[in-house]
């Protein structure tokens, strides 16, 4: 399979009982695993107990443990509501006994009302992609960041980001899916923006990184298989933690997603 193929089948979730399911990693992975991988299981996982009508409208979390690779995760699903317009999901992710992660969703049936957008994306056009390295297309995403210095730089930058990325493959039809698979891609280049102000003052090998929590909100229907920019800055970062938010364009201007997250960034 390819990457893309290889993420979407992991997307597809056993069902053991009525609210839990298991779920597995890539068979390379051979380190923690990552964060946004589990995000978007964990939303497969509270979809599959609501019916079809309602989509998630946003979704936050908390990282607790490191997840290990060699071992299957449980997504334990706890219905919490079921409202007429409205239903809300919490999932926990269990390994050996121990929770890993927690996950609320709320749920929203699509219905018409009031609508703006306060400003209009950076002023950046989707990449050609037949450029783009090989090395670039062995990942589920392609991606590219449009204002970034070369690592071997190791200067201090502005903490903000323009990233371009789309699916490595072709998107399902599934909008449940391709929103699964933005909160996948949503993980990647969050807490990295934090970092940015303090290249150069530390070596990576010595800095502990973790994502600590993730949020989501989902505004518009969206596909992963058109050009996405993920906007991002970080306002701020103390205490061993970085802060960090982003919004999410379609190439047409449309903002799709907002993001935030905060994680440790500790020097060692």
């Amino acid at each position: 399979m390819t990457p893309f193929e290889e993420l979407i089948a992991l997307l597809d979730l056993e069902t053991i009982e009525h609210n839990l399911f298991r779920g597995h990693h890539p068979p390379a992975r051979k380190r923690r695993l990552f964060g946004g991988q589990i995000i978007a299981q964990s939303l497969v996982a509270a979809a599959r107990t609501v019916v079809d009508e309602y989509l998630p409208h946003s979704l936050h979390a908390y990282f607790l443990r490191p997840g290990d690779w060699r071992v299957p995760a449980l997504f334990d699903v706890e219905r919490i509501r079921d409202g007429r317009s409205f239903c809300t999901r919490r999932v926990v992710v269990i390994q050996d006994g121990a929770a890993i992660f927690n996950m609320d969703v709320s749920f929203h049936k699509r219905e018409e009302g009031v609508s703006h957008q306060l400003r209009e994306p950076p002023g950046y056009s989707p990449p050609d992609e037949r450029k783009m390295v090989d090395g670039l297309k062995q990942r589920p995403f392609l991606s590219f960041t449009e204002n970034y210095k070369a690592k071997l730089e190791r200067v201090p930058q502005t903490p903000e980001q323009h990233v371009w990325f789309k699916a490595n493959g072709t998107a399902p039809d599934s909008l449940l899916l391709n929103m699964a698979l933005l909160a996948y891609q949503s993980d990647e280049a969050l807490l990295g923006t934090a970092r940015l102000p303090h290249r150069g003052s530390y070596e990576h090998e010595n800095m502990q990184v973790a994502s600590l929590d993730h949020s989501i909100w989902f505004h518009h229907p969206l596909s992963v298989g058109d050009w996405l920019l993920y906007a991002t800055d970080s306002p701020s970062s103390s205490n061993a933690r970085g802060y960090t938010r982003g919004e999410i364009y379609t190439s047409e201007g449309v903002l799709v997603a907002s993001c935030m997250q905060e994680g440790l960034m500790r020097t060692l």
